[in-house]
């Protein structure tokens, strides 16, 4: 059975002004449709879906660890946000071998094997699928593998080996007790000129936008691409992990532009991508951040978009 593959369009046309596009359902039957009729079954029992390279060896081997639905539906749809963007990103690129695994670390380590960039879509934290497998994510990175953390999957355990590896391998995480993750208005009003933002327009979008990410000292090989000012009432909560301290309440008071998608360079080679959106099914269909986040995917794997 053919399934119609989910088209970047060739470029912005409106500016990517609706914070949630009207025609989100038929995202989610599409994901719907690709995983009933693509998907398949791995090592015990771990669904996988492969999109193979269409013309000799693969340029790149992407791997997308795909955590589990978490939030109900449109929030935190890690399975059908992952063939979404994995399907996107193949369109882009048919010589791109891309493997999508749902529920969390894959259970067959050869998927691990022969990388370009791995994808982390899912749920953070103590329950961020890295925690388990530090030595096999450090042996990733010293492999100079790319790496594309989205939404929950930026934040990591703090203050120890999950959280020194997570910021050398995006250039800096979410941090409990420093970062915040308040649901809000963005307006991108302007953006770098870099790989990632070939063909992306200035746009708004609500989201959760997490902000004030621990990076690494410096900011050293960070480059900004998606920086907005906070309005106040992202400080309506009172301070606790997630939701504010006497810090970050001052930036906002400031009016400190806050950067809520990055990319960076690792020292030794690798490159890294953080982007903190995602809580919103829906908002995949913003064309704008769509393309955003599947160009920083091939930039990971040191492709072009």
């Amino acid at each position: 059975m053919s399934v119609e593959q989910y088209r970047l369009p060739d470029a912005p046309h409106d500016g990517g002004r609706s914070a949630q596009p009207a025609c989100a359902r038929s995202v989610m039957l599409l994901a719907a449709l690709l995983l009933l009729c693509l998907s398949g079954c791995g090592r015990g029992g771990e669904l996988v879906q492969h999109f193979v390279a269409q013309s000799g060896e693969p340029r790149a081997r992407v791997l997308f660890i795909a955590g589990r639905d978490s939030h109900g539906p449109w929030a935190h749809e890690h399975r059908e946000g992952s063939l979404l963007l994995a399907q996107a990103l193949h369109r882009e690129h048919p010589e791109f071998d891309i493997q999508v695994v749902y529920g969390g670390w894959p259970l067959d380590a050869a998927r691990l094997q022969n990388l370009d960039s791995v994808v982390f879509y899912c749920d953070g934290g103590p329950g961020h699928p890295v925690n388990a497998h530090l030595e096999r994510f450090e042996q990733l990175l010293e492999d100079g593998v790319g790496v594309a953390a989205l939404h929950y999957a930026v934040e990591v355990p703090p203050a120890g080996f999950a959280a020194s590896l997570m910021q050398h391998a995006i250039g800096g995480y979410f941090e409990t007790h420093w970062s915040v993750n308040p649901h809000w208005t963005a307006h991108f009003e302007a953006l770098p000129e870099h790989p990632i933002t070939r063909g992306v327009a200035p746009f708004t979008l609500r989201d959760e936008w997490y902000f004030n990410m621990r990076f690494v000292p410096g900011r050293a090989g960070v480059v900004p691409l998606l920086s907005a000012v906070p309005p106040p009432e992202t400080m309506q909560r009172d301070n606790g992990p997630h939701s504010g301290n006497d810090a970050v309440r001052q930036l906002v008071a400031d009016g400190v532009p806050q950067i809520v998608a990055w990319a960076y360079e690792r020292p030794g080679g690798g490159r890294g991508f953080g982007y903190t959106g995602g809580h919103f099914h829906a908002n995949w269909e913003n064309e704008n951040t769509l393309r955003l986040v599947v160009n920083a995917i091939a930039w990971t794997a040191q492709a072009p978009p």
